[in-house]
């Protein structure tokens, strides 16, 4: 059982090996994968605890968002797919090559499917009344983490006898960083703050080389980062920090959601149907120049209207906002092959991330290699639908845990996405 939250941020880890927060974890064994998911529960257990103090309610009762999932029926999701793919899954010992319908027991509680299964509970219905209430909830995440260290202890020391444990380690990561942008949204504060601004640095030049992308070796993978690359990449100068709000605001100065040049065809589709015309990122309440000469920004950021330091990252920004602004500055969107050997190579001369999600030039297509998983089959995980559309985001957010910020992770999403903490960096032409 999960002990109780010793820290009053859900981002340390109090008395916790530093190993469970590092990326190779992607190849941890049953010892280290235990406690990593004891430390994934107690952070979404803590969580948990933050919205119910922003609520003040002991059920997190709120009115229905469009677009935004109750935050107890996403912890109940957690508990709900690490059974559906462990517990319950008897071929979970095949690892990735296991059925995408495999034979599936019973689950411990008889309505847990008409509850969290994603794919028999549309969105609306996730925020019925006759949804588990959050004492409910709790003690299914409790249960469920105790059936799954059960079943890991007696796990083959492999790959594929660890795929699905690594697999629900970082799906419930992903959900506590999904808690965290569903709380800015919905305007709740949880105590969070962005991390600070950093100093500004110049563009950092990076010699021309050979690199390979992708995760073909041991340990798990998503599908998206599946197979192999290589890429001769010539000599390009990169911006060491992402793209900041004093940048932003001279964009926004100069006219730049007005000017049609900017933006690309589905840019501008994208601009015209936004509420009350978009002028500034998603949660900006004031953008411009003051007149003392500098830039002014005032967002909301967990329910409070604060001032942006000059110097941080852009956030809520979609791609097709990434995109207009390069072309503004007469840039371009780094690449992610670009991205990745800067943040491998590049560190030591400045080269900072890990702030935002970084847009990158170009879709979403498979590598060399690509196989399809079980398990985001037809989910929203599922990178194939999205192939050709979806655009690349490298990095992670100051939201991430610390065990999926990985200078090879490659994320995706829609180009009109501006939820996350979204930022980008460009490249000269």
């Amino acid at each position: 059982m999960p002990s109780s939250p010793s820290s009053s941020t859900p981002f340390s880890i109090s008395g916790a090996p530093q190993a469970i927060d590092s990326p190779d974890v992607r190849r941890a064994g049953r010892d280290l994968l235990s406690l990593a998911l004891i430390d994934a529960r107690n952070h979404t257990l803590q969580l948990l605890s933050l919205y119910e103090e922003a609520l003040g309610s002991a059920t997190l009762a709120m009115p229905r968002v469009e677009g935004v999932d109750p935050p107890v029926w996403l912890a109940g999701q957690i508990g709900w797919f690490a059974e559906w793919w462990i517990a319950r899954n008897t071929q979970r010992a095949f690892g990735a090559e296991c059925p995408v319908r495999p034979t599936r027991l019973a689950a411990i509680e008889p309505n847990a499917d008409a509850w969290w299964n994603p794919s028999q509970v549309p969105p609306a219905e996730r925020w019925s009344p006759d949804m588990p209430d959050l004492a409910q909830t709790k003690a299914y995440l409790l249960e469920t983490l105790e059936i799954t260290l059960e079943l890991l202890e007696h796990a083959a020391e492999t790959d594929a006898g660890l795929y699905f444990y690594r697999l629900a380690l970082f799906h419930e990561d992903m959900c506590g960083e999904q808690l965290i942008v569903m709380a800015q949204t919905l305007g709740l504060g949880l105590g969070i703050e962005l991390p600070p601004a950093a100093v500004a640095r110049q563009p950092v030049l990076v010699p021309g080389t050979a690199w390979e992308l992708g995760m073909s070796g041991p340990g798990f993978a998503f599908a998206q980062e599946c197979g192999s690359e290589r890429a001769d990449v010539p000599e390009f100068e990169i911006d060491a920090q992402p793209v900041t709000w004093s940048q932003f605001v001279e964009f926004v100065d100069d006219g730049g959601y007005d000017r049609p040049e900017l933006w690309r065809p589905e840019g501008q589709a994208w601009l015209a149907a936004q509420v009350d015309g978009r002028r500034g990122p998603r949660h900006v309440e004031q953008i411009g120049s003051t007149r003392e000469g500098g830039g002014s920004v005032l967002q909301q950021r967990f329910g409070r209207t604060v001032r942006a330091a000059d110097n941080q990252s852009v956030v809520h920004v979609s791609w097709w906002e990434a995109d207009a602004w390069a072309r503004w500055a007469g840039r371009r969107l780094a690449t992610e092959v670009e991205w990745e050997i800067a943040a491998h190579t590049a560190m030591n001369r400045g080269f900072r991330w890990a702030d935002v999600h970084e847009w990158t030039a170009g879709t979403l297509r498979p590598w060399t290699g690509f196989r399809a998983d079980p398990w985001s089959e037809g989910s929203a995980f599922d990178p194939k639908p999205a192939f050709g559309r979806a655009r690349v985001l490298r990095g992670a957010s100051f939201a991430t845990r610390a065990r999926l910020r990985s200078p090879k992770r490659r994320d995706f999403a829609a180009p009109d996405r501006d939820d996350g903490f979204f930022g980008f960096r460009t490249c000269t032409l």
